[in-house]
């Protein structure tokens, strides 16, 4: 994309919470130029949190975001859309602290910026490409990002059984992402149900909104929506809190069986040295390319 964007018109959404159980009310709006995708608490006299990487404040089971106190949990789901679909600019109102997490998946979501429509600015879209390779490593799990003129994903996760290993590996477009990625639920295993309810999470979980997985294989009646279902999920997750970026990304994301916490870890990595990257234009960007193929 060579321009920003915001949304044409407002349009809201209501549900409920995954780990806090909280109903809630979520509008998002559209925004002016370089503004960002910034939360409103309305229920706290629309208190802005920047969806940014200063902000992060947990990590564990679901990303939230913090500022002076007020909290924003489980923002990844609705921050991949943005980011994949192309949204740079966003006012998104909700009257509590959890997004809301409707069927589990990004897809309900998607739908709600296309029935708002896209609108572009004349400011030129800016990006944020990574120069040098990075990588973060703990307990035999790893993130890496490599130099590339696009934003390419390689996701590889190993869960128990029925899961196993599953990998995927693809640019991220947004049409791609509607299609291919948006769809994957969010999931767990039934064995881990009564811990999360005791550390208290997972208060607002249903077979309406969550994939839970037996020892013998799914308890949803109507089963998976792709055989990989999981691998997908995990990647629309890495793409929510890579969105904390605040730029869209050029570069190839490798995640080894890698979580919340590790993405975050990259974000922060990347941002604290800004020897790491270079911010481009569309048509610097265009023109450098077009270089490398007469060279």
């Amino acid at each position: 994309m060579r321009f920003e964007t915001t949304l044409h018109r407002p349009v809201e959404v209501s549900g409920v919470g995954l780990h806090h159980g909280v109903p809630v009310q979520l509008r998002i709006l559209p925004a002016p130029v370089s503004t960002g995708i910034v939360f409103l608490r309305s229920d706290l006299e629309n208190f802005p949190i920047p969806a940014s990487w200063r902000h992060v404040a947990r990590v564990s089971y679901a990303t939230s975001l913090m500022r002076q106190g007020v909290l924003i949990s489980t923002t990844e789901h609705l921050l991949s859309v943005f980011y994949s679909m192309g949204i740079d600019n966003a006012y998104i109102e909700i009257d509590n602290l959890e997004v809301p997490i409707l069927d589990g998946s990004g897809l309900p979501f998607v739908r709600l910026i296309e029935e708002a429509g896209i609108r572009q600015y004349r400011r030129k879209r800016r990006y944020l490409r990574i120069r040098r390779p990075i990588s973060v490593e703990d307990k035999g799990k790893r993130i890496s990002i490599l130099p590339s003129d696009d934003f390419r994903l390689t996701c590889e996760t190993d869960y128990p059984y029925p899961v196993g290993q599953q990998s995927l590996e693809w640019e991220v477009t947004p049409e791609r992402f509607a299609s291919e990625i948006a769809f994957a639920r969010t999931f767990g295993w039934e064995a881990d149900l009564d811990k999360l309810r005791n550390m208290g999470l997972i208060r607002g979980a249903s077979l309406e909104n969550a994939v839970c997985f037996t020892s013998n294989g799914v308890m949803n009646p109507e089963g998976l929506r792709a055989p990989d279902e999981c691998c997908r999920h995990k990647a629309l997750d890495l793409i929510g809190d890579l969105a904390l970026l605040g730029r869209p990304l050029l570069g190839h994301v490798i995640a080894e069986r890698a979580g919340h916490a590790m993405h975050c870890a990259l974000v922060s990595r990347i941002m604290s040295d800004p020897s790491l990257y270079e911010i481009l234009t569309f048509d610097q960007l265009a023109s450098r390319v077009a270089q490398a193929l007469v060279s």
